[in-house]
């Protein structure tokens, strides 16, 4: 028994002298020199490959440099798998994002002309709020008024909340018209809206310009019908939309005492315009056999047909695209689409294919009770809060309120007023909330 303890303990003393001198072996060795002393209790980080280029994108912060000393230590998939793309993906993105609404230049902003005068602020400042809601691009606003409405156009707009302020910037202008008798154009039809003829000779730094009336409304991008501008021709120099698709239950081919465009006329509540081609441009005319000057032609046009004209500056419009068919690009009617598309029964087709892009609530109808599916649409914008879900604040009490307006003709047909906003509206949910990611694409 005593010779087994002995052994166990010879055992342990043995042990016990290998473990020392191992320890003081390990003790003894020279570390290397390093630049940076490291903590005995951090172990040293394998390094990670610098994350490959995407097209366009500088690498990850960071990406190809030394260690940081920062703790902890970021964990970083390795370069050339798909996770190391898509983690690079969403962590560029805001930031890709908010650049480019930085360094996007001006020329390439659309611009949006309005003008206002008389109870026209809240349907101005609606159709303002339309535009913003579903746009992607910054706009410069171009609003011309009466002295009397200026400080009160400055002070809604600035109050709107800075995640919609910061897509657009807006310039308030006086009426002025460049020729005639001012007083004889500002009550040519309603009031000011003879203004819309002088935008050419006033907005000289604009190259391109999208004029609208008070009462439109955008149900989808302004950025939309911004393209159509690629779609002019060499001789193009102005977009409008008929103003009847019905030649026969339209206004100028009934009662008209002037010449206009085409067998129905066109609108001109939503009109697209290059503005630097009707600058340079010579036009043909009734008054002399030489061309003339935009600014020249309208007082002495406007003279010759006063007695003839009751619509005043559309009817200025349509003699002046008589006489220069070549010189004018006609979009559908769902660009434009107003009571008269449906309320003898629906007779524009591009709007029951496409849906209607942008509302013009003409003759009043946002104001009374005559069409109320026009005025359930306008109320919808009006009164949605800004940071509200537009599905649950704006779509959805809006397929409620048109349950109401079935009784009518225009009524009837809701999927027309409702498909192009609730494509938007998915769009815009689908960039903000809803993040794909695939291995070649940005989204």
């Amino acid at each position: 028994m005593k010779l087994r303890s002995k052994a166990a303990a010879l055992l342990l003393l043995a042990l016990a002298a290998l473990l020392l001198a191992l320890l003081s072996l390990r003790t003894g060795r020279a570390a290397p020199p390093a630049p940076l002393a490291r903590p005995a209790s951090v172990l040293p980080r394998r390094p990670v490959p610098a994350p490959a280029r995407l097209p366009g994108l500088g690498a990850l912060p960071g990406a190809g440099q030394g260690p940081r000393r920062r703790s902890p230590p970021r964990l970083r998939p390795r370069a050339g798998r798909r996770g190391a793309a898509s983690l690079k993906k969403l962590v560029r993105r805001p930031v890709e994002s908010r650049s480019f609404q930085v360094v996007l230049p001006h020329e390439l902003w659309i611009h949006l002309a309005v003008v206002a005068c008389g109870n026209r602020l809240e349907e101005t400042l609606v159709m303002l709020k339309s535009a913003v809601l579903f746009s992607h691009r910054k706009m410069q606003f171009h609003i011309f008024t009466e002295e009397s409405l200026k400080p009160e156009f400055d002070k809604q707009l600035r109050q709107w909340p800075d995640s919609y302020t910061k897509k657009f910037e807006h310039r308030i202008y006086p009426i002025t018209f460049s020729v005639g008798n001012p007083q004889e154009w500002k009550k040519l039809f309603k009031p000011c809206a003879a203004q819309r003829l002088f935008l050419p000779v006033i907005l000289k730094d604009v190259d391109s310009l999208l004029y609208v009336d008070t009462d439109v409304l955008f149900l989808r991008p302004v950025d939309d019908i911004w393209k159509l501008l690629r779609q002019f021709n060499s001789t193009q120099l102005a977009a409008m939309a008929p103003e009847h698709e019905i030649p026969k239950i339209g206004w100028y081919s009934r009662f008209a005492r002037h010449p206009f465009y085409g067998s129905a006329g066109v609108n001109s509540g939503v009109m697209l315009m290059n503005l630097t081609r009707i600058r340079s441009a010579q036009f043909k005319n009734s008054m002399i056999p030489t061309g003339l000057a935009w600014e020249d032609m309208l007082y002495p046009l406007y003279q010759k047909y006063k007695n003839a004209i009751t619509w005043g500056d559309q009817d200025l419009l349509n003699i002046i695209f008589y006489f220069n068919p070549e010189c004018l690009y006609v979009f559908p009617c769902q660009w434009n689409y107003r009571p008269d598309h449906c309320m003898y029964g629906s007779n524009c087709r591009e709007a029951e294919q496409e849906g209607v892009s942008v509302l013009h609530g003409n003759r009043g109808v946002y104001h009374d009770e005559k069409q109320p599916t026009f005025k359930a649409l306008y109320e919808a914008i009006r009164d949605f809060p800004f940071q509200d879900n537009l599905f649950q604040s704006m779509y959805y009490p809006l397929q409620l309120k048109f349950l109401e307006t079935v009784h009518t003709l225009c009524g009837r047909i809701p999927q027309v007023f409702l498909k192009q906003i609730e494509k938007t509206m998915k769009r815009a949910y689908e960039k903000h909330v809803i993040i794909r990611v695939g291995p070649n694409q940005m989204h």
